[in-house]
């Protein structure tokens, strides 16, 4: 589990959505300034710690998120001049809102090694857009796209359903204008409601905001048949990519690959030897005794306080099995059969048939012609047969089902 993908985490906002639950904060202007300064030396600070220690010597991918990234100007493009002096990803993505992307910082962000920028445009329906507190509007969303494409950066869009008011026609509409932006990377979230949040106490109060399950459905629905049309691939159970465009430092987390988080509420994921390499980065935080992994979340601003979980092998092997049924690729007949070092066989079988049985999953051979006959989920596991468990149609829809059939066998 090599450490090959780093996330930054940026805490701030111009103003908090009303949906979100993340980690981040508002400033007036006056204060913004001074609070960004503070908190971007101290992320140089934790990123130079990083770099002597040798933490960053095999990343290949880096995802600068937040809150809003794009707010910081010109402090993003040095925190991305200094990452780039420690390592050479191969893909270098920066978060930002339209309302805060400039051709100016696109440019910027370019020179310095930006390789992709990930917007936040959620819908192209104005009222829906204020409904869920953004402070951009429609042109303003599309001016982001080009602005990107201009500078010569790949674009993801993220695009949320089962928002208040939101309707067929609308969700339509905002699939047809992005398309016409035409990005490289499109991402489909259903919109769900987290205690705390301002929607959550407008939903408490008025149940037409509640999001309707079977009208997110649908949306999803409607947005894979239309961004496949598009020639745009769903990779994973949120995600569509034309080809050579898809998120490497997401697929990281999905498959099986270490990452190291910096910032506030920032999280990585080491195995037993990084952990041991590293732990020193890492105050306060106890041995891992014999856990296998360990996941590591910084919760200050200043690297001084980290909560950590310790996953033992075989939950680590659970976790592997659950996060690789969000591919639409699924689970490799490799990863089966090293699961099953450590989960028992006839669990694990018994899993994959449940998965079937269900209408979740099904078998796809990995290697054609090879195996025609009939197999049973026992002869994948124990390696006899090689194929793939890979999510239906209903698998990709009700994936928190799917997840938990692995995710239980912790």
């Amino acid at each position: 589990m090599a450490v090959t993908a780093l996330y930054v985490h940026v805490p701030f906002c111009a103003q908090k959505c009303r949906y979100c639950d993340f980690d981040s904060r508002s400033f007036s202007p006056c204060d913004l300034s001074a609070a960004l300064d503070v908190y971007f030396e101290q992320l140089f600070a934790r990123l130079d710690a990083f770099g002597k220690a040798g933490a960053l010597d095999h990343i290949r991918t880096v995802y600068v998120g937040g809150g809003t990234p794009s707010l910081a100007g010109e402090r993003l493009v040095e925190l991305a001049r200094r990452i780039r002096a420690w390592c050479a990803p191969v893909e270098f993505t920066c978060e930002a809102n339209p309302e805060s992307l400039t051709a100016e910082l696109a440019t910027a962000l370019a020179k310095v090694g930006v390789t992709r920028v990930s917007l936040g445009v959620q819908t192209l329906d104005n009222t829906e857009l204020t409904a869920i507190g953004r402070i951009h509007d429609a042109d303003r969303a599309f001016a982001a796209i080009a602005t990107v494409k201009n500078s010569g950066l790949d674009v993801s869009c993220d695009l949320m359903c089962g928002l208040p008011g939101q309707t067929a026609a609308s969700w339509k509409r905002t699939l047809d204008g992005v398309l016409a932006a035409a990005p490289h990377h499109v991402s489909v979230y259903p919109l769900t409601l987290e205690e705390g949040t301002p929607l959550y106490r407008m939903a408490c109060r008025d149940e037409s905001v509640e999001p309707d399950e079977d009208f997110q459905a649908s949306c999803m629905d409607v947005a894979r048949e239309r961004l496949g049309a598009a020639g745009y691939h769903p990779y994973e159970v949120a995600s569509y990519a034309l080809d050579g465009h898809e998120c490497a430092h997401n697929i990281a987390y999905w498959t099986d690959q270490g990452y190291l988080g910096l910032g506030r509420s920032a999280a990585g994921m080491l195995d037993a030897e990084d952990f041991d390499r590293l732990v020193g980065l890492f105050p306060g935080v106890s041995s891992r005794g014999d856990s296998y992994r360990v996941r590591l979340v910084q919760r200050d601003d200043d690297a001084t306080a980290f909560e950590a979980e310790y996953l033992s092998q075989r939950e680590a092997a659970a976790e592997d099995l659950m996060l690789s049924c969000r591919m639409t690729g699924g689970v490799a007949s490799d990863l089966l059969v090293r699961a099953a070092c450590v989960i028992p066989a006839d669990e694990l079988a018994a899993a994959c048939d449940r998965a079937l049985e269900l209408g979740l999953a099904t078998w796809v051979p990995e290697t054609l012609g090879v195996h025609e006959g009939p197999f049973t989920s026992a002869d994948v596991v124990a390696g006899y047969v090689r194929a793939r468990l890979a999510p239906t149609h209903l698998g990709w829809l009700d994936g928190n089902v799917l997840f938990e059939l692995f995710w239980d066998l912790a």
